[in-house]
């Protein structure tokens, strides 16, 4: 007589805070002076988001990707966007089998739990585009076959800021399908001093070792969708989402799509620290990260930072509920 299928391990809350904790603390122990940029990054993951970092190249971006993908010990895949980047080379294409006659799909970097995109905005319109669908439903359809991709799933997108050479303008639709966007900005003094001495005879990153699995990451996120959230937050977010739509700085106000992002990061945000309930503190720290991508200045020359600081001077005139 056969045994009886083993049932799947219990999965405790506590043991998954603790791990995803373990990521956070090793985060900062390599990007150094960066502790909110990577709280963000963690809530985006937690969110079941992706990640646009924006800021001048060599301020560790890719650093931060990567070394994520080492602790959470996710496939992941880079790929380096020029202005010859075909869609085909993030999505992958059909091979034609000589021996068989027939076409086989060859799967492209895409399919892996975390692509790492970096500089998005030097590759073409075109190719930019090829990643719309994978990012906003988890699958790639390719000569009319559609394939799913694997859970978790997550982009972390870097891109130089507007205006340097060779870049080409996210569309709004692409910048809608990132749950945020982020700057690193430089290093103050110390931290730029400590991160030289770390360097000096090794780089910590490659030193880093798995301390979460990807499916123990998807279970996390399953808690996300949990946590309680009041009506008095709910509002909130509304006013704030409407605020931006009667707001004469802005041509395009924020969509409800982006009210729900901000909701599910304030979930995020809750279990990353320990709650299971969303607190209007939560909403008001992460809507401009959220939100700013999401709306157009009717200045078509305003860079994201000025967007930005149109977010945060509207949240100073919303009452924050108690």
């Amino acid at each position: 007589m056969s045994s009886p299928p083993l049932s799947p391990p219990t999965i405790n809350a506590a043991d998954l805070l603790t791990k995803i904790n373990h990521v956070r603390t090793s985060l900062q122990e390599v990007i150094l002076g960066k502790a909110d940029v990577i709280d963000s990054v963690l809530i985006a993951m937690l969110a079941e988001g992706s990640v646009l970092l924006e800021d001048v190249p060599g301020v560790g971006k890719t650093t931060l990707a990567k070394s994520m993908a080492r602790l959470i010990d996710l496939e992941f895949q880079r790929i380096q966007c020029t202005p010859d980047l075909l869609p085909a080379d993030i999505i992958g294409s059909s091979v034609f089998r000589p021996s068989s006659g027939t076409f086989e799909f060859r799967a492209g970097p895409v399919f892996s739990n975390l692509l790492i995109a970096d500089e998005i905005n030097r590759a073409s319109p075109r190719t930019q585009s090829a990643l719309l669908e994978a990012m906003a439903e988890s699958q790639v359809t390719v000569d009319g076959k559609r394939y799913v991709l694997k859970r978790p799933f997550i982009v972390i997108a870097t891109q130089n800021p507007s205006g340097f050479e060779g870049t080409f303008p996210l569309p709004e639709s692409q910048l809608d399908r990132f749950l945020m966007r982020l700057s690193m900005d430089y290093p103050d003094t110390d931290s730029e001093i400590d991160l030289l001495l770390d360097q000096a005879s090794s780089d910590p990153a490659a030193a880093l070792t798995p301390v979460m699995t990807g499916d123990e990451l998807t279970a996390l996120q399953s808690f996300v969708r949990k946590v309680k959230v009041d009506r008095k937050a709910v509002a909130y977010i509304v006013e704030i989402a409407a605020a931006t739509r009667t707001d004469t700085r802005l041509r395009v106000g924020v969509s409800p799509r982006g009210s729900k992002m901000l909701m599910r990061a304030a979930q995020a945000k809750a279990v990353l620290l320990g709650r299971d309930y969303v607190l209007p503190d939560d909403v008001q720290s992460l809507a401009p990260s959220i939100l700013s991508h999401r709306v157009s200045p009717r200045n078509a020359i305003a860079t994201s930072e000025e967007t930005t600081l149109i977010i945060v001077d509207l949240l100073k005139s919303i009452e924050v509920p108690v």
